[in-house]
C-alpha cells in the first residue's frame, strides 16, 4: 500500500487543535444519513444549535451492510446442521452470537437470511442524500448549496482516492476561512480519507470527529462497527495521518445514548415538522428493525449513536475525553497501542440525559 506523506504537527499543536473549540464552529456532517435513524437526529439537533454551529454543509457518504450476507447464510447453515444432527457438514467456525440471534429473529418471522436485502454502497449513499434532504424539508431550512453527494464506493487503494463533490468541497472549505473546520464524521470516513489522500496540507486546517468501535485500549475486535468495517482503508488512514482527531467511541461510550418510545411520545412527537419526523422514524420507518427482524419494539429502547458528535460541539462537560496517542489499527481490525504516535482525544463517558434534555428543550421552541 501507498505511503503517504502528511504534514505533521508539533506536540504543542496537536494539544491547541484537540481543545474543545470556542465560540462559533465551522463544521461539515459527513453522514450515512438512510443507514438508520440516528443521523437525522445528530442533524436536527445540529441545525437546532446555531449559538455555536455553523453548518457549512451536510455530505452523503456510502453505505451497506452487504458484509454481514455471507455471515447470516453460514450461521443459518450452522444451525440447519446442528437441528438435523449433521455435526460433520458443519462450517469450521462457530458463527458469531449476533449472526446466530438474527438468523434465530428471522426464523420466528417466518423469514430465511436469503431473503435480507442489502444495498450496494452507491444505493446507500443515493439514499442518504436524499434523507439529508428531507430532514432539512422538515426543518423548512433550504438545503440549496449545503447537501451534497459523496463517494459511491469506499477506498481500495490509497493510490486512489475517491472524488467526489464531497471530498472536494472538504477540501475547498478546509482552506477557506481563518477558523478550522470540524468534520463531523457519523458514518464511515470515505469522503474525508479520500480529500486527506487528495490534499494532505489541509491536515492543518481541520479536525476529525468521528464515532466508531471501541476505545483504543479494548482488547475487542473492531469489526462490530459499521463505521469503522465497511472501508478498513479510510478508518485505519483517520489513526495513521496525523490528523487531529476527536475519537468518540461507539461501544459503549455512544451506546449509552438510548431511548426509548415513551421518551419519543412525550418529548418529540408534537414538536414541529422534525420532531413528528423522528417519531415516524423511531416508531414506523425504521430501517434496521426489519432487517434484523427486531419485534417488540415499543419496550425496547434504540440507540442515538451518531448525537455523540454533536453534544461534545455544544459542551465538551457532556462527553469527557482525555488525551491519549492514536492507536494503530492492524489487519484484524484490533488496537495496536504505542506510546510513540501522534496524539489524539478519545472520550470515555458521556452525560445521557444532560444530553437529550439539550435536544428536547430546543425541539420544544419549535
Amino acid at each position: 500500500m501507498k505511503e503517504l506523506k502528511f504534514p505533521k504537527l508539533s506536540k504543542d499543536k496537536m494539544i491547541e487543535k484537540l481543545e474543545h473549540p470556542s465560540g462559533l464552529t465551522r463544521v461539515i456532517i459527513d453522514t450515512d444519513t438512510a443507514n438508520e435513524i440516528d443521523d437525522q437526529f445528530a442533524i436536527a439537533w445540529a441545525a437546532l444549535s446555531p449559538e455555536k454551529l455553523k453548518i457549512e454543509a451536510v455530505t452523503a457518504e456510502p453505505f451497506s451492510f452487504a458484509h454481514h450476507q455471507r455471515e447470516i447464510v453460514e450461521a443459518e447453515q450452522y444451525l440447519e446442521n446442528i437441528e438435523n444432527n449433521n455435526i460433520e457438514k458443519n462450517i469450521s467456525e462457530t458463527p458469531s452470537n449476533f449472526a446466530l440471534e438474527w438468523v434465530k429473529r428471522l426464523h420466528k418471522r417466518g423469514a430465511k437470511a436469503k431473503e435480507v436485502k442489502f444495498v450496494n454502497t452507491d444505493e446507500g449513499m443515493e439514499l442518504s442524500y436524499q434523507e439529508i434532504l428531507t430532514v432539512y424539508d422538515k426543518l423548512s431550512i433550504p438545503s440549496k448549496g449545503k447537501v451534497f453527494r459523496g463517494s459511491t464506493s469506499y477506498l481500495k487503494s490509497l493510490d486512489r482516492p475517491i472524488k467526489s463533490d464531497a471530498s472536494e468541497l472538504i477540501i475547498d472549505l478546509a482552506k477557506s476561512g481563518s477558523d478550522p473546520l470540524y468534520l463531523v464524521a457519523i458514518g464511515c470516513p470515505t469522503n474525508i480519507a479520500s480529500a486527506l489522500i487528495m490534499a494532505p496540507e489541509i491536515i492543518n486546517d481541520v479536525v476529525v470527529i468521528w464515532t466508531s468501535a471501541y476505545p483504543s485500549l479494548s482488547p475487542h475486535f473492531n469489526g462490530a462497527s459499521l463505521n469503522l468495517v465497511q472501508d478498513p482503508i479510510s478508518s485505519k488512514l483517520i489513526y495513521d495521518s496525523g490528523v487531529p482527531h476527536v475519537y468518540l467511541p461507539g461501544y459503549h461510550v455512544g451506546a449509552q445514548l438510548k431511548i426509548s418510545e415513551p421518551e419519543m411520545e412525550k418529548f418529540v412527537k408534537g414538536k414541529g415538522a422534525i420532531g413528528d419526523y423522528l417519531y415516524y422514524l423511531y416508531t414506523e420507518k425504521n430501517p434496521l428493525h426489519k432487517k434484523f427482524a427486531i419485534d417488540d419494539t415499543y419496550r425496547r429502547t434504540w440507540v442515538i449513536w451518531d448525537i455523540i458528535n454533536i453534544a461534545w460541539l455544544i459542551n465538551p462537560d457532556w462527553v469527557p475525553t482525555f488525551l491519549t496517542t492514536s492507536p494503530v489499527l492492524n489487519d484484524k481490525l484490533l488496537w495496536e497501542k504505542s506510546d510513540h504516535r501522534h496524539l489524539m482525544r478519545e472520550a470515555f463517558d458521556v452525560r445521557r440525559d444532560e444530553i437529550f434534555i439539550d435536544f428536547y428543550e430546543k425541539l420544544n421552541k419549535l
